[in-house]
């Protein structure tokens, strides 16, 4: 084959995807990106577009426009329903099919309720800008709900919030919920006290953000404590409905549940008819190609792949970051001639968390942060890692304004039939 026709195709335009793209330029390749959304999302910060900290425009962009100078790539709005291994096509629903000589999926995650499909119509989870503005828009409802109404039972339900899941997407959504009702709202409602509202974080493990060491899960339990969240420990969801959550043997009478539990895998390993684990992920050879088929290959979130101790590599950006570079370069290898194996070797860059506008806690295993130090690196970290001078300024801008003032910008309630919330 003519080097200058090797036709690949990337299923998903996130952080993998992108960084594969980039780390191609200038290969003697074409390349097709493939995405059923038109932006790529900074997903790190959805949380804070859900909690009115930051507007949609801030954290994602057109693909188009990040691929704008690629005369290399042809991006395609499409929804991908399988693929034909055999035939080398990338099946979408409209019936067309899009070949391809090499594949990359990098397809993310979804949310995963553990076999209770049914709970996330009540506990919706932060993946996309809509889960987003659909939880803005919960949380924002509730308050104008309680405004109106004269029960105290029920009113107390609506300015009670639970969250299932205390790794970082819970933990920070927490202390940004408890800072919006205490600071934010405080003083704008006429009939309800919004300091009164009740943040309550549920988690089925003995602690908190488990991933880092457990002097900064206490230190983060202790400081979500001090803003005013109920941490509930070893007890795991078993029933999520409009009336509100049971965990172990409490009932908690609840009318916004968010889930920032679990997460499985995009239909990849269904697509590819290839084997996954427990939670979808495709089990890749060390090199990330799919097994039988070395053109295939599967990064990120939809990817299961293993350190050298045995531990699982995180659904992470950076780890999606870094496959996306290692399939370019075995790809620029194979180009050049050199089909050797390349195994893939995570680097892990740290853990990192924030509890509200002024403490956070990073653990990079050589030095591990808390307090106000943290926030301001895990602050400065995130501002580097966004695209464009203008999106960080705004950032930047929106953060100090939050910080010097307790206000938040993005509170508009859309997308919705406001009378059900």
């Amino acid at each position: 084959m003519n080097q200058a026709s090797l036709r690949i195709v990337v299923v998903g335009a996130g952080f993998g995807g992108l960084e594969f793209t980039r780390a191609l330029g200038g290969a003697p390749v074409r390349i097709t990106m493939i995405d059923k959304r038109n932006h790529h999302l900074f997903q790190p910060l959805l949380y804070q577009v859900a909690t009115t900290a930051l507007a949609t425009s801030e954290i994602a962009w057109p693909v188009r426009h990040l691929l704008r100078k690629r005369k290399d790539v042809t991006t395609l709005l499409a929804n991908v329903v399988g693929i034909d291994r055999a035939g080398k096509k990338v099946l979408l629903d409209d019936g067309s099919a899009v070949a391809y000589d090499t594949l990359l999926l990098a397809t993310g995650a979804r949310h995963a309720y553990f076999g209770h499909d049914e709970w996330e119509s009540f506990a919706p989870g932060l993946k996309t800008l809509e889960d987003a503005t659909t939880v803005r828009r919960r949380i924002l409802l509730a308050f104008e709900q309680a405004e109106r109404e004269t029960d105290p039972a029920k009113r107390q339900a609506l300015l009670t919030i639970a969250i299932v899941g205390g790794g970082p997407t819970g933990v920070e959504l927490a202390g940004t919920i408890v800072e919006l009702a205490h600071d934010t709202l405080h003083g704008e409602f006429r009939n309800i006290d919004t300091r009164q509202t009740r943040v309550v974080l549920i988690e089925a493990g003995d602690r908190i953000l488990a991933n880092f060491a457990p002097k900064l899960s206490d230190y983060a339990g202790k400081a979500l404590e001090r803003l005013g969240v109920t941490i509930e420990l070893g007890r795991a969801v078993t029933r999520c409905d409009a009336e509100g959550v049971v965990f172990g043997d409490k009932q908690l009478a609840a009318k916004t549940i968010l889930w920032a539990a679990g997460v499985a895998a995009s239909p990849a390993a269904e697509w590819l008819g290839a084997a996954a684990d427990r939670a979808g992920r495709v089990l890749v050879e060390p090199d990330l190609s799919v097994p039988g088929s070395p053109e295939i290959f599967v990064i990120g979130d939809a990817a299961h792949v293993l350190r050298p101790d045995g531990r699982p590599v995180p659904g992470v950006a950076p780890a999606a970051k870094q496959q996306g570079r290692h399939v370019a370069t075995t790809l620029k290898a194979r180009l050049a001639g050199d089909t050797g194996a390349r195994p893939f070797r995570y680097r892990h860059d740290g853990d990192l968390a924030t509890i509200g506008k002024r403490a956070a806690v990073i653990d990079f295993g050589w030095i591990k942060l808390t307090g106000w130090a943290a926030w301001w690196l895990w602050g400065i970290a995130h501002i580097y890692f966004l695209i464009g001078f203008r999106n960080r300024l705004a950032v930047s801008l929106s953060w100090l304004w939050i910080y010097a003032t307790g206000q938040r910008s993005a509170r508009l309630i859309t997308q919705g039939d406001d009378d059900k919330g």
